[in-house]
């Protein structure tokens, strides 16, 4: 599974539906459209400032990611952001790789 970082902003409607609805049912929304694509949800909180959602899920890969942000980002109630987080492992495979590469003007 893949994790991602989740940033959100309510927009619009999506405002709206945040105050007249609560927090948990947003919360059962996430959780609902992680699940739909075979993914989970790690934790979510809400926020105010610059964004007004954080979140941390898992999917099974990046096209169920893609379709995650696509799908909210469509509807025009949220501006969905998602980050790929990569484990320590991970970092240590990247950096273990040696790609050959040339520079502009090199």
């Amino acid at each position: 599974m893949a994790k991602f970082l989740i940033r959100a902003n309510y927009v619009g409607d999506g405002v709206k539906g945040l105050a007249s609805e609560g927090g948990s049912r947003r919360l059962a929304a996430a959780k609902a459209v992680d699940e739909s694509v075979g993914g989970s949800l790690e934790c979510m909180y809400f926020a105010f400032g610059e964004t007004d959602v954080y979140a941390i899920c898992d999917v099974p890969d990046n096209a169920s990611a893609t379709a995650l942000s696509l799908t909210i980002n469509a509807s025009g109630a949220v501006a969905l952001n998602l980050t790929p987080l990569m484990t320590a492992e991970e970092i240590d495979a990247a950096v273990a790789k040696k790609p050959s590469y040339t520079p502009p003007g090199a």
